[in-house]
């Protein structure tokens, strides 16, 4: 009895810090393994899954099928190493004591500066700067494979490495000019805010969210890609005139030149109030698919590159099938899913910061992680909302992964009744050729994973409309 005690004895007598800091690690690797034993179940799917199951024959052809089985398995098989590897760093970085020297590190290039440690705000930015740095350095060789070998091999990069890096630089400069500006402020509010500093804090995140959903679209984005509106003429009048039908107050519609970047395609909406905007990927569009256009005559010179690439892919959708999609985007709004959703995050957020204010007293927290002397804000708010909330947040990715699902049949529903039923369930069809979809899944790892239901689920929902 006593040998069997043991373990359960030497966890009670390390110190609360010792416990917390292997708690977290242990967390992590648990969930790694889960994911990664999900994904092994999936990958088993692709090997096995050579031929087109016979519910999928109508639907498609062999050719398409094993592309999208290659793919999909590709994809898998990256995301294993790529994973693995940012397991593996994130464990050295803590083990080595990574983050207590960054930290070190950032006071003294902001005391070079001429701030001192009473400086926290600036120790913290710096900090922040570096960390970010760190992971877009990290985290390059992976993009460029993802991009240049998985994505090209498959036809969907449409990047030239120039392109890439100058994107890779932009998103960068971008994210900084908001990171740093928002976090100096937030950490000031949790400074000056006293006891109720939490609220506070839950205020101004739910503010700045509310503006960077206003001006991501016509300030952010088009920073990274073209938005021109999208002509008069046929599709936009069946656009505005389903628009009225549902009393969504539409004000722009434009098209996004997303082939530049990607032959994958979407669609969305944004703004608030009565003044919301559509935005469709032209490779949504059969009819502004840049991978549909025929070169002009005279234009053989033209790059043999992405002639062989534009060569036999008729890719997007007929006007009727992209109104079809819209019908479905449309029923988040006229739902309120977008509104639940909003409501959902908000109610998580002021929990986190309740939580954070109840915690960020513990110095045991702090010296878990190498901070025995001080216990500065953002470090506070690192350790407790990335590690100790972990568990937290895995539930809650869960839920909303289930959430989702729901909204999306709901949303298909919604299609339905505007009597897009046949048109919706084409245009997924084309949908999930267009981008490789692999139409079966294990069921765990589809349950776990997949925010939209699997293909079959949804065309199965939708046949019944047909047949009616």
């Amino acid at each position: 009895a006593r040998a069997m005690a043991a373990p359960g004895e030497l966890w009670a007598e390390l110190p609360a810090e010792k416990r917390i800091f292997c708690s977290v690690l242990l967390f992590s690797w648990a969930v790694y393994l889960w994911e990664a034993f999900l994904a092994h179940r999936q990958r088993r799917v692709y090997r096995t899954t050579t031929h087109v199951p016979q519910e999928l024959g109508q639907i498609m052809d062999s050719e398409t099928f094993e592309k999208a089985r290659l793919y999909q398995l590709d994809k898998s098989t990256f995301s294993f190493w790529s994973g693995l590897y940012s397991e593996a760093e994130g464990t050295m970085i803590l083990l080595c004591g990574g983050i207590p020297f960054l930290w070190n590190l950032s006071g003294r290039i902001s005391g070079r500066a001429g701030f001192g440690p009473e400086y926290e705000i600036v120790q913290s930015l710096v900090f922040l700067l570096l960390a970010t740095l760190f992971s877009a350095v990290t985290g390059l060789p992976w993009s460029l494979y993802n991009t240049f070998v998985i994505e090209e091999k498959h036809g969907f990069n449409q990047q030239t490495l120039g392109f890439f890096f100058k994107d890779a630089i932009k998103k960068f400069i971008v994210t900084q000019c908001i990171l740093l500006p928002v976090t100096s402020l937030l950490l000031y509010i949790i400074k000056i805010g006293g006891d109720y500093f939490f609220i506070y804090a839950w205020l101004f995140t739910l503010v700045v969210s509310l503006v960077l959903v206003t001006i991501y679209a016509d300030y952010i984005a088009p920073l990274f890609d073209k938005f021109i509106p999208l002509p008069e003429g046929e599709l936009k009048q069946q656009i505005e005139m389903m628009a009225k039908s549902i009393d969504f107050p539409l004000t722009k519609v434009y098209v996004v030149e997303g082939s530049k970047r990607s032959s994958h395609s979407n669609a969305y909406f944004y703004g608030f109030f009565k003044n919301k905007r559509i935005v469709l990927f032209d490779t949504l569009l059969e009819d502004y698919s840049a991978l549909n256009k025929e070169p002009a005559e005279g234009e053989d010179g033209e790059n043999e590159e992405t002639k062989s690439k534009t060569k036999n892919k008729k890719q997007g959708c007929k006007n009727e099938e992209v109104l079809a999609v819209l019908g479905h985007e449309l029923g988040h709004w006229k739902l309120g899913h977008t509104i639940k959703n909003i409501i959902i995050s908000q109610m998580n957020s002021f929990l986190c910061f309740f939580l954070f204010a109840v915690l960020i007293g513990r110095k045991e927290l702090f010296a878990a992680f190498g901070f025995y002397d001080t216990q500065p804000t953002l470090i506070g708010l690192m350790i407790i909302f990335q590690f100790i909330f972990s568990p937290y947040n895995e539930v809650l990715s869960f839920c909303l992964t289930v959430l989702s699902r729901r909204f999306e049949f709901q949303a298909d529903a919604f299609a339905k009744e505007l009597g897009k039923a046949k048109d919706l369930y084409s245009a997924l069809i084309k949908l999930n050729k267009d981008n490789l979809g692999f139409p079966v899944s294990d069921w765990i790892f589809s349950m776990w994973h997949y925010s939209h239901p699997p293909l079959l689920e949804r065309l199965q929902a939708l046949k019944v409309a047909k047949q009616e």
